[in-house]
C-alpha cells in the first residue's frame, strides 16, 4: 500500500490487487476528509514510511547511518513530512501519510466534485503476463486520474436469466411469448412450409 502512494501504481497479482483495493480506497477516503482525526486513523492504519526522492537515491545509499537518521528524523525525533531541505543535509526525506493527505487526498476531492460522484479511487488492470513458480495472473493496480471518467453503461437489457423466468411464468399462465431475433435453420424452413391461417 505504500508503495501505491509512492508510486502511484504497483504491479502485483490480480487476487493481491482485489485485496489491496479496498483498503486503499479506505484511505483515500480519510484522505479526502483531511482532518486531524483521519489523519491519526490513517497512520494508525498504515505505518508511515520515507520517500526518498528519485534523484537522491544514490548520495543515499552512499551515506553513513548517522547521516541517514538525519534525512528521516528531526532531532526531536519525528519523521520529517515534507522534502524540504534541512541545515545540515542536502535533502530530506518525505512521509508516506503526508503525501496521501497532501497529494492523493485533495486531487481525488478535485475529481468528486468534477463528477459529482464519490468512490472507485483505484482501478485494476489485468495483464497477460504469469508469475513465474505458481502462475498467478499478474495485474497493475493504479490511483486513476482527476479527468477519467467512468465506462459508459451497456444498454439495459434483460439478463438471459430473467427472461427464461419471463418465459416460464407465460408457460404456466398460459400466455405465449413472442420469439426474439430472426429464426434460422430447420425452424425457418417449417416456418416457411406452413400455410397461413385463413383470417375470419
Amino acid at each position: 500500500m505504500q508503495s501505491l502512494i509512492e508510486f502511484g501504481e504497483i504491479r502485483t497479482t490480480f487476487i493481491n490487487a482485489k485485496e489491496v483495493q479496498a483498503f486503499a480506497d479506505r484511505l483515500v477516503t480519510l484522505a479526502i476528509d483531511g482532518g486531524v482525526a483521519p489523519r491519526l486513523r490513517a497512520t494508525a492504519l498504515l505505518n508511515d514510511r520515507a520517500i526518498i526522492p528519485a534523484a537522491n537515491q544514490e548520495e543515499y545509499d552512499r551515506m553513513p547511518d548517522a547521516k541517514r537518521a538525519k534525512v528521516l528524523r528531526s532531532r526531536s525525533g519525528r519523521r520529517y513530512r515534507t522534502n524540504k531541505p534541512r541545515p545540515g543535509v542536502t535533502f530530506t526525506a518525505e512521509s508516506v501519510i503526508h503525501r496521501l493527505f497532501a497529494e492523493v487526498g485533495p486531487r481525488m476531492k478535485r475529481r468528486n466534485e468534477a463528477r459529482n460522484c464519490s468512490g472507485g479511487y483505484t482501478r485494476i488492470i489485468k495483464l497477460p503476463d504469469r508469475r513465474l513458480g505458481d502462475g498467478g495472473q499478474i495485474a497493475i493496480l493504479q490511483f486513476v486520474g482527476e479527468s477519467d471518467q467512468p465506462r459508459p453503461r451497456l444498454q439495459e437489457s434483460k439478463p438471459g436469466r430473467r427472461r427464461r423466468a419471463a418465459v416460464r411464468y407465460a408457460a404456466y399462465a398460459g400466455k405465449v411469448l413472442p420469439r426474439r431475433g430472426r429464426r434460422s435453420g430447420k425452424a425457418a424452413e417449417k416456418a416457411a412450409e406452413k400455410p397461413a391461417e385463413p383470417s375470419a
